[in-house]
């Protein structure tokens, strides 16, 4: 499961102590934050496919969301869901029988980044994830097992488990989950869905921005 988190930037830093003025959550960075989260199924001796590509783009002033991205993604070495993957993550057979190629849906990833305005050279933004996990394994290994190329923006992003636990001083062992707990957030939607986490996700920065929270980037240069 990916979730694509864009914020805006705000005009000067200056703004951050007016009171009750969201922060911006890049310091001063950037303009957009991409939250991702990719959800994947067990395949066999290849190990996961990519089943679920949704993404959140986010005003980093007003830390609302302002569209959104998601399809489901035909997996092709395992093309049969899992009684397990289906009871997990709620979809079915029929919600990835006839989509797009993960090959297709990165195409498409990259046309409403376009859209949107995320390649702009002068709009700044970086993906947010929960854990290292999708960008620093699962996406390029699965891209490399097919054959694929990894776009450049995919290579950056900021571990949400690692900011909470800067923000609020203890690790999240369980996700999402813990952290809704540690910040008093009712849960969005279903655990394990991309889109619902996505959600949460963001739902999680808006509520540490607001306590003053400056988001930084966690990943190292690939």
């Amino acid at each position: 499961m990916f979730v694509m988190l864009q914020v805006p930037w705000l005009q000067s830093c200056a703004n951050l102590m007016q009171i009750g003025a969201p922060l911006p959550l890049l310091g001063c960075l950037g303009q957009y934050f991409k939250v991702l989260e990719s959800m994947e199924v067990l395949a066999g001796q290849h190990g996961k496919e990519i089943i679920e590509f949704p993404i959140l783009k986010l005003n980093g002033r007003t830390m609302e969301i302002e569209s959104t991205f998601h399809m489901y993604v035909q997996p092709v070495v395992h093309p049969q869901l899992t009684p397990f993957c289906t009871e997990l993550t709620g979809i079915i057979q029929a919600m990835v029988d006839g989509q797009p190629s993960l090959q297709q849906v990165l195409e498409r990833v990259d046309e409403w980044m376009a859209k949107e305005g995320l390649l702009d050279p002068n709009v700044k933004s970086i993906f947010v994830t929960c854990g290292d996990w999708d960008l620093k394994v699962m996406l390029p290994g699965q891209c490399q097992y097919l054959g694929l190329p990894v776009a450049d923006y995919f290579k950056q992003w900021i571990n949400l488990k690692k900011a909470y636990s800067f923000a609020m001083g203890c690790w999240p062992k369980n996700g999402l989950l813990d952290m809704n707990k540690g910040l008093s957030l009712q849960h969005i939607g279903r655990p394990h869905s991309g889109i619902d986490d996505c959600k949460n996700i963001a739902n999680i920065m808006k509520t540490l921005a607001y306590r003053g929270f400056i988001f930084k980037q966690t990943s190292k240069p690939f």
